[in-house]
C-alpha cells in the first residue's frame, strides 16, 4: 500500500540516518503528530525510539517493507545516510581495501567506500548496464543506462561536496592514478554481489567541472546465450547454423556500440567450441572468459594491436579466429587473407546496414576481388526493448507511426504497448531482444561487389533475393507482441534513407 506522496518539508523532518536505520518513511505532519510508513505497526519499541529521537507523536501506517525502502531511495537518494554521516564528521577518511569485497556487505564502513558500493549495488539491482557519474558546476548527476536508455537516479544533494572523494575511490578500486586528473584513464574492477561475480569497466574523462566517470557493468553469467536465445528468426537461425559450419571465410557483424554484436559473436564461438577446433580471439577488452578458447587483449601502449595479434594468431594453427573490431586497412587485410587461407574469421564493423559493410572494406583500401571471394555473410544488428509483461496492453496503431513505417493503419490489427509499472520504472519496457538483417554472399552479390556497386544497389539486390531488412524483422516482432511500433521506428532507419548510401 502506498497512499499519499510525502512533501519535501515532511521528508526534511526525519534525517536520512534515522529513516534508513529504522526503515520508516515520513508521510505527513500535523499538530505535532508525524505519520510514518512502517512495516510492522505492532513494533512498539521501534515506535517509542522514533518518538524519542524525533520529538513527535508517531502515527504508524502499514506499508510493505519493499515499498518503504524504495521510497527512502526515491526521496532521500542512494546512500543518503552515508553522506549525511560524512557531512557531520568531515574528518572521516577513505579506507582502501585491497581484497575483492562483497558489495552487498554494507556494514563494513560508513564512508565513501560504502556509498560507492551502494551505488554499484543499486545499479546492478536495477539491471543497469552503465553508471554515468557526471559533474556540473553546482551538482553531480548520476544516471543509469537500462535497456539502452538513460534514467537519472536519485542521490542526495550534498553529494557534490564529496565528488573528488567518490572519483578517487573508484580510481583506487580500478588501480588507476588518483593524482592524475588531466588525461583520460581506463581500468577494470572485479566485484562480487552475493554469488554473482561482476566485471566493471571504468572510463574516466577530465571535463570542465571535474572528472566524468562511466562504469560498464558486465555480468559473466548473462553473456552465454545460445544462437537460439538471441531472438533470431527461423530463417536467420538457419543461416547462422550454416555459416558456423563453413571451413573458411569471414563473417562480419555490424551495428553501433551497444547493439549486441559481442553477445552474438560469443554465441557463435560457443556453438563451434569443441575439442576438435582451435579457437583464438583478440579483443579490446576481453569482456567474458570462455573455457576452451584462447583469448587475447590488445595493448596499444606496447604496440600489441589487432593487426599484431592477428599475425601471431596465424602462427598458432587456429581453425577459427575472432577479431574484436576491424578499424584500419592493415587489420582488414590480415583478416581477409586469413579467411582466404583456410580459416573461419569473425569480426565487427561500424556500419548502418549489412550492405554498407562490404563497401566500407572497399573504402579503406581492400581490393574488390579479396572482398568478393572472402566475405561469406554480413549481419546487421540492433537491440529493441521488449514490452513489459506486467503492464502490456493492446493498442491501436497511430496513423502517423504507421505512415513512417510504411504500414496501412486501416489494414493493421492492434499492437502491444506498455502502460508503465514499478517493475519497468514506468517505461513500459523490460529487457531487450535482437533484430537483424542477414546478407549471405552469393554469386549475384559477389558480381556487384567486384563491379564496385554502391551499397544501395547491393542492398536492393539482396532484398530481391529474400533478405529481411532490420525494419521488417522489427515489424515481425512487433506483430508477434514482443515490442512496440515506436521502438521499431526508434532503432531502425527507413529503407529510403539506406538506399541512398
Amino acid at each position: 500500500m502506498k497512499p499519499t506522496e510525502p512533501t519535501t518539508e515532511v521528508v526534511e523532518l526525519v534525517p536520512a540516518r534515522i529513516a534508513c536505520y529504522y526503515r520508516v518513511m515520513p508521510l505527513s505532519c500535523k499538530n505535532g503528530q508525524l505519520r510514518v510508513a512502517i512495516s510492522d505497526r505492532a513494533d512498539l519499541d521501534r515506535l517509542d525510539e522514533l518518538r524519542l529521537a524525533l520529538g513527535y507523536t508517531i502515527e504508524p501506517v502499514q506499508w510493505e517493507e519493499e515499498a518503504i525502502l524504495e521510497s527512502i531511495k526515491q526521496y532521500y537518494g542512494i546512500g543518503a545516510d552515508t553522506l549525511e554521516r560524512l557531512s557531520r564528521t568531515a574528518t572521516d577518511t577513505v579506507a582502501v581495501e585491497e581484497k575483492e569485497e562483497d558489495l552487498a556487505d554494507l556494514s563494513a564502513d560508513s564512508s565513501i567506500i560504502k556509498f560507492v558500493n551502494q551505488l554499484i549495488l543499486d545499479a546492478y539491482r536495477e539491471r543497469a548496464t552503465d553508471i554515468h557519474i557526471e559533474p556540473f558546476e553546482k551538482d553531480l548527476r548520476v544516471r543509469y543506462r537500462i535497456d539502452g536508455m538513460l534514467y537519472e537516479t536519485s542521490i542526495p544533494s550534498q553529494v557534490k561536496q564529496w565528488q573528488e572523494a567518490i572519483v578517487s575511490r573508484i580510481k583506487i578500486m580500478a588501480n588507476l592514478n588518483i593524482a592524475e586528473k588531466r588525461v583520460p584513464q581506463d581500468g577494470r574492477i572485479k566485484v562480487q554481489v552475493g554469488d554473482e561475480r561482476l566485471d566493471l569497466r571504468v572510463s574516466i574523462l577530465p571535463v570542465a567541472h571535474g572528472e566524468s566517470v562511466d562504469i560498464r557493468i558486465l555480468q559473466r553469467s548473462n553473456v552465454f546465450l545460445s544462437l537460439e536465445q538471441l531472438g533470431l528468426s527461423e530463417q536467420g537461425l538457419e543461416v547462422f547454423n550454416r555459416v558456423v559450419r563453413k571451413p573458411h571465410g569471414i563473417v562480419l557483424l555490424t551495428g553501433p556500440t551497444g547493439s549486441g554484436k559481442t553477445t552474438t559473436l560469443y554465441a557463435c564461438l560457443d556453438k563451434m567450441n569443441s575439442i576438435h577446433r582451435k579457437i583464438i580471439t583478440i579483443e579490446d577488452p576481453v569482456e567474458y572468459q570462455m573455457r576452451g578458447i584462447c583469448q587475447m587483449q590488445v595493448l596499444p601502449k606496447i604496440g600489441f594491436t589487432f593487426a599484431a595479434g592477428l599475425r601471431s594468431m596465424l602462427r598458432h594453427d587456429p581453425d577459427v579466429m575472432m577479431v574484436g573490431e576491424i578499424r584500419d586497412f592493415e587489420t582488414a587485410e590480415l583478416a581477409i587473407r586469413a579467411a582466404l587461407t583456410g580459416h573461419l574469421v569473425f569480426s565487427t564493423l561500424h556500419t548502418n546496414d549489412a550492405a554498407g559493410a562490404v563497401t566500407r572494406l572497399l573504402d579503406i583500401g581492400i581490393e574488390t576481388y579479396l572482398v568478393a571471394s572472402s566475405v561469406e555473410c554480413v549481419v546487421a544488428q540492433r537491440l529493441v526493448r521488449l514490452v513489459c509483461k506486467g503492464c502490456s496492453r493492446r493498442v491501436k496503431p497511430d496513423r502517423w507511426l504507421c505512415k513512417e513505417l510504411g504500414l496501412n493503419a486501416e489494414e493493421e490489427d492492434s499492437f502491444v504497448g506498455g502502460e508503465g509499472c514499478d517493475a519497468c520504472r514506468g517505461s513500459g519496457y523490460f529487457g531487450r531482444t535482437a533484430i537483424g538483417e542477414i546478407m549471405v554472399m552469393n554469386e549475384s552479390i559477389r558480381e556487384l561487389v567486384s563491379a564496385r556497386a554502391p551499397a544501395g544497389t547491393i542492398r536492393n539486390r539482396a532484398i530481391k533475393q529474400g533478405m529481411v531488412t532490420l525494419r521488417d524483422d522489427g515489424l515481425v516482432k512487433a506483430r508477434a507482441g514482443f515490442t512496440s511500433l515506436e521502438e521499431v521506428l526508434r532503432v531502425t532507419q527507413s529503407d529510403e534513407d539506406l538506399a541512398g548510401l
